[in-house]
């Protein structure tokens, strides 16, 4: 049973072969990708023949007709349309050079032991790209003349199969890879060896990240390694272009990323109301409250550690006591359609600041602050820019406070990490992308200044086994950061007031 067109489809077809105003319709400017509200033309699902209702049928992933909860009408995941996934697509294409083909690999399902899986995680640029989100998949984008929007979009997939799906669940299939995720052709996985090789053929310039390829021990594989004598198509990583696609967020992802931080700031703070006696009772307690108010899940595994146990940049064991003499140091965020968000926040167990925790959290507090401001495309700043009036800012705060033998060359031994990194669909988004890139509209980074106090006579001794830091999640806007995190409070008072 073949699913449902709608009654007018340019998504999913050539453009050569399009009457005019289905053609105009495809061919969306590129301005799209500048951090304005784009209009979007239409959704390629608005409007259905009567010959099969898409709720009636089963995909293995939620699309509208069958998780209206979840999806609105023409998105292909939260928040994120088909004529954005399309435009994105397009991107790609115009990036590469005439005869330039991608070539995408979806991620492999990663097992924990025998027949026990981890949750599926989509390999990030397939994601981006396509939107979908099973394994055993592969996307080929092929760039076909010279405008906007001129490229053909294919994919291999896991074809249906009712027994196996019985056991392991529904798939998309590969009917639904034309009919809901807009690829022009698409074939069963089981068909790669036989068309995959006639597809690259005329392929100039092929892009692809060759590890991801060899994962799959198919003939995308042998082709890239078996010309060994210098005939076919060059090739060369795709990752580059990826990034520099993906770092400037559309309105859509920032809409996201807000959720996952409006959702996440509000359940850590109100962790910050309770009092905690075991690292993992507060650690359930976030994932739970992540879950429960809308988020996918958490993003990541948490920092939970109390007392000197912060010193440990990535501590995710999270199994030890807090003691109320000692800091609670949390970093932790949700993931909202795809999108994450990562905060940090440090607060006095008892809920009360000593004299000591006071001065070094304002010390950290008043850099954060400082180096949160200068995250808008009017400072002219990168990320590495601002790491470096992190450094100086800490430098001059902690010496305020008794940090006597503190110096521009020993600061690591105190704040060992980055000031900030780029998030997005991961929480070390585009990796690779140069820190010193300076920071546009659209731009989302981290800021996360720390201290990290170990048990060393050098530094004065009230402040040690202490570690703090604060972090939220910023888009950059052109004249200040839009903080996505806020709801994570952070000033002394604040925190103070939330057990009162």
């Amino acid at each position: 049973m073949r699913l449902p067109r709608p009654s007018f489809r340019s998504l999913g077809l050539p453009p050569r072969k399009l009457p005019l105003h289905q053609q105009q319709q495809r061919s969306i400017s590129q301005a799209t990708f500048k951090y304005q509200r784009p209009s979007y033309i239409f959704s390629p699902r608005q409007r259905y023949s009567s010959l099969v209702s898409a709720a009636n049928l089963q995909f293995g992933q939620p699309v509208h007709e069958t998780h209206p909860h979840i999806l609105k009408a023409g998105e292909v995941t939260p928040g994120i349309s088909a004529q954005e996934y399309a435009d994105r697509r397009a991107a790609l294409a115009d990036a590469m050079p005439e005869g330039g083909v991608a070539v995408l690999h979806a991620a492999p399902l990663v097992y924990k032991s025998g027949a026990v899986f981890h949750p599926y995680r989509q390999e990030t640029n397939f994601l981006w790209l396509t939107g979908w989100d099973e394994p055993d998949a592969m996307a080929i984008i092929e760039k076909t003349g010279p405008k906007w929007g001129d490229y053909l979009f294919r994919m291999f997939v896991k074809a249906k199969n009712p027994r196996e799906e019985q056991w392991s669940g529904y798939r998309n299939g590969v009917q639904a890879a034309q009919d809901v995720w807009n690829a022009d052709e698409a074939w069963s996985m089981d068909r790669i060896d036989s068309v995959l090789p006639k597809l690259l053929e005329s392929a100039k310039l092929i892009y692809t990240d060759v590890e991801s390829a060899k994962a799959t021990n198919s003939s995308l594989w042998r082709f890239i390694t078996g010309n060994a004598s210098g005939s076919g198509p060059a090739k060369t990583p795709l990752y580059p272009i990826m990034n520099k696609l993906r770092v400037i967020k559309s309105p859509a992802e920032v809409t996201n990323m807000r959720m996952a931080g409006q959702i996440s700031g509000r359940a850590i703070t109100n962790a910050m109301r309770r009092s905690w006696v075991k690292e993992k009772d507060l650690h359930a307690f976030l994932d739970y409250e992540f879950t429960i108010n809308g988020c996918d899940g958490p993003a990541y595994i948490p920092v939970i550690a109390g007392g000197q146990r912060a010193n440990c940049i990535h501590y995710t064991v999270n199994n030890n006591i807090f003691r109320d003499d000692e800091f609670i140091l949390v970093d932790a965020g949700g993931q909202y359609g795809t999108y994450i968000t990562d905060i940090s926040r440090t607060w006095p167990a008892s809920g009360k600041f000593s004299a000591a925790q006071r001065d070094l959290y304002e010390a950290v507090l008043k850099v954060q602050r400082s180096s949160v401001s200068l995250c808008r495309e009017s400072a002219r700043m990168s990320l590495e820019d601002i790491h470096g009036v992190t450094v100086r800012g800490l430098v001059d705060q902690l010496k305020s406070i008794g940090f006597t033998n503190l110096t521009m060359s020993n600061i690591d031994q105190l704040f060992p990490h980055h000031v900030g990194h780029y998030i997005g669909l991961d929480v070390h988004d585009c990796p690779g992308y140069s820190r010193r890139e300076i920071l546009r509209q659209g731009h989302c980074v981290t800021i996360e200044p720390g201290v990290y106090v170990p048990d060393d006579e050098r530094w004065p001794a009230h402040f040690r086994g202490m570690g703090i830091r604060i972090e939220d999640s910023i888009c950059v806007d052109e004249d200040a950061p839009y903080i996505l995190t806020t709801e994570a409070v952070k000033e002394i008072d604040d925190i103070e007031a939330l057990r009162d």
